[in-house]
């Protein structure tokens, strides 16, 4: 292992460990304005559950560059902030954070154009980084075009790629969840592989794919075993270390914090069965607001606990192939015909302009947004429309099969609710995938 000056591991360092051990490590997101605030909450949650990756959340206003407003919301208020503001506080307090912890700190934001927050976050010594130039502008801006946020994207991983050269590894996550709200797990892996071609390219050589939780088992571990084979296809022999990681359930949480404990240990055991190097994690009072140091740390309890928990289930593995191989397919068909471009960032451009790539739900102008997700009768994500996305007729066929047979007639806003709320109301019950006197991990009854 490579460790940085004073013996203090990279992320990059600790994701290669849990890549041969098998157990995911466990990251809370956490973010606060006021600078000593946020040293007593990442000691603090060091203290109560000894993560094994530390978060520095960053603030709105610096993901949009406003820093004059960052300066009076820290004048007024930093409490007001729902962040850190790194450019701000600037990389020699960033490194006093980074010092005081022993577990690696990766920034975690949702910004367009990242450069000035990345210099500030490697001259801090933060060895991990998330975004790209589609997941951090689609669900975030709304005027931002798509093209111009990858190039900014380029830029960073051209530096990412610099420093890695040099011998400072810094890890590239890539942010699967997108908008967050019942995303297909195609859409997520194409365009988290669209982002790490481009990363690879600039000589980044830890890449880390994200994929949001859907709820069903097996399409989430069958998506999660998709990632490195569909690495391999994309990023070729040069792309260095890929690793899967797994974001805890990020749609509607439930209010009862018993259903919403027993959600995140399901996530948990999710991390587990499908092999990720890790997994960022939620709390039991995702439904209520920002979670307190104490629950953040109850949610890295629980998290661990479903970890453990995972030998005891079995796998239907008929189910989690074919499922894996729809997935492909379809990352296939959507991928193909952009990475197959010399200028692929013009490509990706001209798709969303023609809807040949979408996203559900987005902010972006720049997106068209005519895909419409739906959940079918188990509970997995499937396509209700997938409005221009190219799809082979294969793709196609399986998908409204399975659309159909819930047989539920008309989609409307209320069937559209009924799937966005599916663990908030009660429609899939968690404890339904935990142990029992005969453990198994079953889709939604």
């Amino acid at each position: 292992m490579t460790t940085r000056a004073g013996g203090k591991p990279s992320v990059a360092d600790l994701l290669a460990v849990a890549a041969v051990t098998g157990e995911p490590l466990v990251q809370p997101r956490c973010g606060v304005g006021g600078h000593a605030e946020m040293l007593a909450l990442l000691t603090g949650l060091q203290d109560q559950a000894d993560p094994g990756i530390l978060t520095v959340t960053i603030d709105s206003h610096t993901r949009l560059l406003q820093f004059a407003s960052v300066d009076r919301a820290l004048a007024a208020d930093p409490a007001s902030l729902n962040g850190y503001p790194l450019v701000t506080h600037g990389p020699a307090r960033g490194r006093e954070l980074d010092e005081a912890v022993r577990a690696p700190i990766q920034v975690r934001h949702g910004s367009p154009d990242p450069r000035p927050l990345f210099a500030a976050s490697a001259a801090a010594g933060f060895t991990s980084f998330e975004g790209g130039g589609i997941s951090y502008n689609v669900p975030y801006a709304k005027d931002v075009p798509i093209t111009d946020s990858l190039r900014h994207w380029q830029e960073v991983d051209r530096q990412a790629g610099e420093l890695t050269a040099a011998g400072v590894t810094v890890d590239r996550e890539l942010f699967g969840t997108l908008t967050a709200v019942l995303m297909p797990p195609s859409v997520c892996l194409a365009v988290t592989l669209i982002e790490a071609a481009l990363a690879v390219a600039e000589g980044v050589r830890c890449v880390s794919i994200a994929y949001p939780q859907g709820g069903h088992p097996w399409q989430d571990l069958a998506a999660l075993r998709a990632i490195e084979t569909l690495a391999a296809r994309y990023l070729g022999p040069h792309a260095g270390t890929v690793h899967p990681v797994l974001h805890q359930f990020m749609g509607v949480f439930p209010a009862d914090r018993q259903r919403a404990r027993e959600l995140i240990s399901y996530g948990g055991v999710i991390a587990a069965l499908g092999r990720v190097r890790k997994v960022v994690t939620k709390s039991p009072a995702e439904a209520s607001g920002i979670p307190t140091l104490a629950e953040n740390a109850d949610g890295i309890r629980l998290t661990r606990h479903g970890i453990a928990l995972a030998p005891q289930f079995g796998i239907d593995e008929a189910a989690v192939a074919a499922e894996q191989e729809a997935i492909e397919r379809e990352v296939r068909d959507l991928v193909d015909p952009i990475l197959e471009r010399p200028d692929v960032i013009r490509a990706v451009g001209e798709a969303f302009e023609a809807g040949t790539l979408d996203v559900p739900f987005g902010a972006s102008r720049f997106v068209r947004s005519a895909v419409m997700p739906c959940r079918d009768a188990s509970g997995a994500i499937r396509f209700a429309d997938p409005g221009g996305l190219p799809f082979s007729a294969a793709s196609r066929r399986r998908n409204d099969e399975l659309v159909a047979a819930r047989g539920s007639g008309p989609r409307t806003a209320g069937t559209l609710l009924r799937d966005v709320n599916y663990f908030a109301d009660g429609l899939a019950d968690p404890a339904l995938f935990l142990p029992s006197a005969e453990p198994t991990l079953d889709g939604a009854r």
